[in-house]
């Protein structure tokens, strides 16, 4: 079963958002879904990009009020 976690990101800007998500999906194993909630827009595009970068599914991203919702699934890495 896979496991969910939740970052709270709020207040802080680029790029400790995602330094925080980098340093959570470390402790994680593949499988795991990470929920990551943030204040600044600019997650929208950088957080994407990382999961790019590092072979991690982006499920979903959300404006919520003032407020951005991502969803990422740890993926295992390559043989």
């Amino acid at each position: 079963m896979n496991r969910r976690f939740q970052l709270d990101c709020r207040r802080l800007l680029c790029p400790m958002p995602v330094i925080r998500v980098q340093d959570k999906v470390a402790e994680l194993r593949p499988g795991d879904e990470l929920e990551v909630v943030c204040t600044d827009p600019g997650v929208l595009q950088d957080i994407p990009a990382w999961c790019r970068i590092n072979g991690h599914l982006l499920l979903d991203q959300q404006a919520r009020d003032d407020e951005y919702v991502l969803r990422i699934r740890v993926q295992g890495e390559s043989a």
